[in-house]
């Protein structure tokens, strides 16, 4: 028996805030990861948001920084990616950041911030007839991370969550999951 059949795959857990290594591809097999660059004033524009089973790499990268910075604690293995899963990667990036820039370009506030919640409910929770349910806790998603995400400011998004959980557009579940309700 050859030593190659004894190889197995780079596998790293990591822990919040901690930055995959550059250079490379990685299946998610637990926790969620942020992609993410700098603007000129050095302001982070998340790129996506990625969660378990998905496939993210920083080889080759369009946009120079490119960080993936995990949100919660992760388990990642490392891949090798054929020309099929890289084009899946790059149509997936693609219609992400057009989702997240479409979401960014919501004027109103509100409306803006209650579209990236549904946005992440409907790609990193559960949905079912009674709406979208998620938990930021578990996305390691704060008001400040939510903010970032929507270009709103951390006091704006702490006040509308409240506003919204008033006018029960949002349902509190427990102590973190949230309840979108399905519009009739």
């Amino acid at each position: 028996m050859t030593s190659s059949l004894f190889k197995r795959p780079l596998q790293l857990t990591l822990h919040p805030q901690d930055v995959l290594p550059e250079a490379m591809s990685w299946r998610l097999h637990e926790g969620y990861v942020r992609s993410a660059t700098w603007d000129l004033e050095g302001e982070s524009i998340t790129l996506g948001l990625w969660g378990p089973g998905d496939v993210i790499t920083s080889e080759d990268p369009v946009l120079n920084p490119l960080e993936l910075q995990c949100l919660t604690t992760v388990v990642v293995e490392h891949v090798e990616l054929d020309a099929s899963e890289q084009l899946q990667h790059l149509q997936r990036e693609r219609r992400m950041l057009a989702e997240l820039f479409a979401i960014q370009r919501i004027r109103s506030g509100d409306r803006r911030l209650l579209t990236l919640l549904l946005w992440i409910g409907q790609s990193h929770g559960q949905v079912n007839s009674h709406g979208c349910r998620l938990s930021l806790s578990e996305l390691n998603l704060t008001h400040r991370a939510l903010a970032d995400l929507c270009g709103l400011t951390r006091v704006t998004v702490t006040k509308l969550l409240s506003r919204f959980r008033a006018e029960g557009r949002l349902v509190a579940i427990g102590d973190s999951d949230l309840l979108i309700p399905s519009q009739p």
